[in-house]
């Protein structure tokens, strides 16, 4: 359990962060980034959750608790000889989760006959947000993962997320009945 007793402690003061191995690395450097960006989707989830009733509340909680074990899994680099289950790491389990999750959601879903433009209520517009955000977090771990080793369990996790998202901003739009259709050119 972590227990914090105070909030600042003026290490970072200078540009560094420590990583959960106790690394010190500039707070622009790539894992952090990354990391970063997973915090800032689990923001974005927050705001979402404030729309949110039901079975997709507790589906959003869950996602950001996942979202915790994927900064852990992030923050701390694997090492050469690292003993299973030494680390918090994303699990296929997870993964799994989600694309029974993303199948049952979209089981309600009527097809797609065109793109649709990340709008429609609330709880949709925040989940299309976290969504692209969720994409960056993806962008930044793949670059990641060409310098350094990377779960690649996180990967593919943050990958199906972005998916199991959109689905449930269809979802939020009256099951896609509301879905803001893209017309291509109607502006010209």
């Amino acid at each position: 359990m972590v227990r914090l007793t105070r909030i600042y402690t003026r290490t970072g003061d200078k540009g560094k962060t420590s990583l959960g191995d106790g690394v010190r690395v500039a707070k622009h450097a790539a894992r952090v980034e990354a990391y970063g960006t997973v915090d800032e989707a689990n923001a974005v989830l927050g705001l979402a959750r404030l729309h949110a009733e039901g079975g997709m509340q507790a589906l959003l909680s869950r996602i950001q608790n996942d979202l915790f074990d994927l900064g852990a899994d992030l923050c701390t680099p694997a090492a050469e000889a690292e003993e299973p289950g030494t680390r918090l790491r994303m699990s296929q389990a997870q993964v799994d989760r989600l694309e029974h999750e993303i199948d049952a959601a979209n089981a309600e879903l009527a097809p797609l006959n065109s793109f649709i433009l990340p709008a429609g209520n609330p709880l949709a517009a925040h989940l299309h947000h976290a969504r692209t955000v969720v994409r960056r977090a993806e962008r930044l771990m793949v670059a990641l993962a060409e310098a350094e080793p990377v779960n690649p369990v996180a990967i593919a996790y943050v990958n199906r997320l972005s998916d199991l998202l959109f689905v449930l901003a269809r979802a939020a739009n009256a099951n896609g009945a509301a879905d803001v259709l893209w017309t291509p050119g109607a502006n010209r």
